[in-house]
């Protein structure tokens, strides 16, 4: 069982920065995948970030190049840092873990970006 928090968010200007974190229960070290998704008002929940085991990383086209998706083995831990946030990036930002044929997911962190 793995359990996953998120942290970080909260309300900032357009233009702003904030870094999330996903602390994990156990160790990220073996897991397949590990990734970012969003979701706004009447949306769907959508990829923001993805990070492979091997390091492999792939951003959804409304965030590349303002969105870096990182992690820390050490501290079992998960990162996403927000720049040049927009309004449209308003969402609950979700922590979704991939291991041992098994999905995982955090339980929310709001990101409110004002105008």
């Amino acid at each position: 069982q793995v359990q996953l928090v998120e942290s970080g968010g909260g309300l900032v200007q357009a233009g702003g920065s904030l870094r999330l974190s996903c602390a994990a229960s156990g160790s990220i070290f073996g897991m397949n995948a590990m990734a970012w998704y969003r979701q706004a008002p009447e949306k769907q929940r959508e990829l923001v970030a993805s990070l492979t085991r091997f390091s492999s990383t792939t951003y959804a086209q409304s965030v590349k190049g303002r969105f870096t998706i990182s992690r820390d083995n050490a501290k079992n831990t998960l990162y996403l840092q927000m720049s040049s946030l927009k309004p449209e990036d308003t969402a609950v930002y979700y922590c979704k873990a991939d291991y041992q044929n098994k999905v995982y997911w955090g339980q929310g962190t709001q990101v409110a970006v004002s105008s």
